[in-house]
């Protein structure tokens, strides 16, 4: 109660201020501590938001700008009322306007329809979600914003396709669902409850809560949203990027494996779907690759979908395969060594390499005639 009541009476006009550098389990235990704890964490630089209940965006609008040198050490700044707002340095999620070069990142106006693709003016980057707060900084920011995160990526193109990724993984979910648009044109048959908007939604102080701090929960909420933005930057630039080579390269002995060049073969088990249609488009790949083969434990033949996401293939397996296991799969299929094929009929699996590559290789003799 002391901390609470101090802290209104050294911040008189501010309704309500996060400061950046406030630990929840390190709080001083006198008046005087109390005074210094706030005074020396004040910052000439403010980011400004709005109070109240909080959202994923903004929340994570904050702590990618508190990646930049020059907002590292800012104050937050937590209020609707706009002569606080007016002096921050940026302001996101409020204020009513959108005006990069006054630093100004709200998107709740009526006549706001700004997308990735409107903002950042690329042809690789053809997103029509309409952007929130989270959007916005992300697309004015982004680059920079990974740069500054990424020492050890030097080169420009990589740093864009991770920002692309980036977007495309985490910041458009974000964007999505903080402005109401729904996955599927029909009604779902379930809820996702658990994403990253609704685990910050739920830092938000209940109706019937008692001495829980609205500010002290915004800091949860951010440092959640930073953890995972953290993990997305990272595992894009560790993981996820240097798969793409790998990836390149199996294309382009592709008929190495199969005359066709319909199959191809991955050595290791690795994130290859994103890579691939863009691999694909830029090297004007065709025909059409139809099956990836690989080792995961034992053999698979994977088809490949009609586009990122989709559940529907290029050319499924043949249809008098489908929940077939061991011993029954290689007698109807003619092929030793088959473990099973899905009843979806995407996947397939086989002991060595050869069963998997001959499976991959009858799918498409079937599918010709």
């Amino acid at each position: 109660h002391m901390f609470n009541a101090v802290r209104q009476l050294i911040n008189p006009l501010r309704k309500s201020v996060y400061f950046s550098k406030l630990k929840l389990l390190n709080r001083p235990n006198n008046l005087n501590q109390v005074i210094n704890y706030f005074s020396t964490m004040t910052s000439e630089i403010t980011i400004g938001t709005h109070d109240g209940c909080f959202h994923c965006d903004e929340a994570l609008a904050c702590f990618m700008l508190k990646q930049l040198p020059e907002y590292k050490n800012a104050t937050v700044v937590r209020s609707r009322d706009q002569k606080i707002l007016e002096p921050c340095d940026i302001v996101i999620d409020v204020g009513g306007k959108y005006d990069p070069s006054k630093h100004r990142y709200d998107h709740h106006m009526r006549d706001f329809e700004e997308t990735a693709s409107s903002v950042l003016k690329r042809d690789d980057c053809s997103w029509d979600i309409k952007l929130s707060s989270a959007g916005l900084v992300y697309c004015h920011f982004g680059h920079r914003i990974l740069k500054q995160m990424l020492p050890e990526v030097i080169e420009d193109a990589d740093i864009h396709i991770i920002f692309k990724h980036v977007y495309d993984s985490l910041i458009k979910e974000v964007d999505a669902i903080d402005n109401g648009v729904p996955m599927f044109d029909e009604e779902p048959k379930y809820r996702i409850v658990t994403n990253l908007s609704a685990r910050v939604a739920r830092l938000n102080p209940e109706w019937n809560s008692q001495g829980l701090d609205a500010d002290c929960q915004f800091a949860k909420a951010v440092e959640l949203c930073g953890e995972e933005f953290r993990y997305f930057v990272e595992s894009s630039a560790r993981i996820w990027l240097p798969a793409r080579e790998f990836v390149r390269q199996s294309l382009e002995k592709r008929f190495k494996v199969d005359p066709s060049g319909e199959i191809f073969e991955l050595q290791k088990s690795v994130p290859w779907k994103d890579h691939f249609f863009e691999l694909e488009k830029s090297m004007n790949i065709s025909p059409p690759i139809k099956y990836v083969i690989f080792k995961d434990n034992s053999w698979r033949v994977q088809c490949i979908p009609v586009s990122l996401g989709s559940f529907i293939t290029r050319l499924a397996l043949p249809e008098a395969w489908a929940g077939l296991r061991n011993e029954e799969l290689s007698r109807v299929s003619g092929i030793d060594g088959c473990v099973f094929v899905h009843t979806v009929r995407f996947i397939g699996g086989n002991k060595t390499r050869e069963g998997a590559l001959a499976m991959a290789q009858k799918s498409l003799k079937l599918n010709q005639i």
